[in-house]
């Protein structure tokens, strides 16, 4: 795999994991609409298929 394509994996995976619980958080805490807080949820969906993508050891490098 590249190392373009690998950051490029390693940035959307943290677009999504920020973003997704930002828009879970605006629906929860600061009382929007309940599309924020499924549009989070799809997000965060898409934060946990990202490592499929990843050749191997994709989670022990985004964790450290």
């Amino acid at each position: 795999m590249s190392v373009a394509k690998f950051l490029l994996y390693f940035f959307l995976a943290g677009l999504c994991e920020i973003g997704g619980g930002y828009l879970v958080w605006l629906w929860l805490r600061e009382r929007r609409s309940p599309l924020y807080g499924l549009l989070g949820a799809g997000i965060l969906f898409l934060y946990g298929m990202i490592p499929i993508l990843q050749s191997a050891h994709f989670g022990r490098v985004y964790a450290a």
